[in-house]
C-alpha cells in the first residue's frame, strides 16, 4: 500500500453522528450508546476506551452493521450507510473496504483453513486470482512479521500471539481504508502485545484508519493520535492522546489516567481512587 498525500484532505475515513443504538424490546429498552459523534481520518489511529458496558463494542457492531442505529448517521468512506439493508452491508464488506479484528481470532479464523486460505479467502471473494492472492498473501504475513512456513498450519497449531498476527494479516490483505480492532491485545504476554502494537503503528504510514478498542489506556495510549472515552454509552472527552492523558477533565477520565501507573509519574492512592468514583456516582 502506497500513502497518497492527498489522503489527508479527502475528508473522514469513519463519520458517526449523534449515534444511538438501543438493544431489547419496546417496554424494556436499554440505551448503549446515546448521542456519539466519532470521525476518524486516513492513516489516523483514534483508541475507543471505556469500561465494560460503556458501548465501545456496541459502537464498533454499529459501524459494521452488525447492529442497526436507532438515530444518528454512519458515513463509512464517503457512503452514507445508515440506513443499509443485509444486501448493502454485504457487498461493501465483499469490497473490503472495512474490515475488523477479534479480540479471540480463533472467532475469525477458520479452524479448518490453513493459514493460507484462510488470508487467501477475502481476496478470492473479491474476484483476486489465485496467483496475485498467493503473492498477496506472502506479503502481508511478512509485514506482521511472520513466516512462509506457517501457511501449511491450521489456526490452533499457531500460538496465541501468531494467530493475532494472521487475523491483523487478514484485515490486511484487501488493503481497506478502515480496521475495527476490539481489544487485539489483551489476551496476549507482554512480548507479543509489544509486537502487535508495533505493527499497528507502523499502518499509520500507509493511510489505514485505524480504530482501537480497549479498557487499557496504557495500550491504546502508545498508538492513538487521538482518544475518545465512553462513559456509561456517552462521549464524555475526546482530544489529542496528549490531552487526554496529560489533562483530562471528566472525573472517568482521571480515574483511567490516575489508575494507570505507566502513564503516571505516581499513581494515585486509594483515597484519590475512591474520590474520583464517588464523583462518578454521585
Amino acid at each position: 500500500m502506497s500513502t497518497d498525500p492527498s489522503q489527508k484532505a479527502a475528508g473522514p475515513v469513519l463519520e458517526v453522528r449523534d449515534l444511538e443504538v438501543h438493544y431489547g424490546p419496546r417496554r424494556r429498552r436499554r440505551r448503549a450508546l446515546h448521542g456519539v459523534s466519532l470521525s476518524v481520518a486516513p492513516g489516523e489511529t483514534v483508541g475507543i476506551i471505556g469500561e465494560t458496558g460503556s458501548g465501545k463494542s456496541t459502537l464498533a457492531r454499529a459501524a459494521l452493521g452488525l447492529v442497526r442505529a436507532s438515530a444518528g448517521s454512519i458515513v463509512i468512506g464517503g457512503e452514507d450507510v445508515s440506513a443499509y439493508g443485509h444486501r448493502s452491508w454485504r457487498a461493501l464488506r465483499r469490497r473490503g473496504v472495512i474490515q475488523y479484528v477479534f479480540q479471540d481470532p480463533l472467532r475469525s479464523l477458520d479452524p479448518d483453513l490453513t493459514i493460507e486460505a484462510s488470508l487467501a479467502e477475502p481476496l478470492l471473494i473479491q474476484g483476486v486470482s489465485r496467483q496475485e492472492a498467493a503473492t498477496r498473501v506472502r506479503a502481508f504475513l511478512s509485514r506482521v512479521r511472520l513466516s512462509d512456513d506457517l501457511l501449511d498450519r491450521l489456526p490452533g497449531e499457531l500460538s496465541g500471539g501468531q494467530r493475532q498476527r494472521v487475523a491483523v494479516a487478514r484485515a490486511l490483505v484487501t488493503e481497506p481504508r478502515l480496521v475495527i480492532l476490539d481489544e487485539p491485545v489483551s489476551a496476549l504476554d507482554s512480548a507479543n502485545r509489544v509486537q502487535i502494537l508495533q505493527i499497528l503503528k507502523e499502518l499509520r504510514a500507509d493511510g489505514v484508519a485505524l480504530v482501537f478498542i480497549s479498557h487499557d489506556l496504557g495500550s491504546v495510549a502508545g498508538v492513538a493520535d487521538r482518544i475518545a472515552v465512553l462513559y456509561r454509552g456517552e462521549l464524555v472527552e475526546a482530544g489529542t492522546a496528549r490531552d487526554v492523558i496529560s489533562e483530562p477533565r471528566h472525573p472517568y477520565t482521571r480515574l483511567l489516567v490516575r489508575s494507570a501507573p505507566t502513564l503516571h509519574s505516581a499513581p494515585a492512592d486509594r483515597a484519590e481512587r475512591e474520590a474520583l468514583r464517588a464523583l462518578l456516582h454521585a
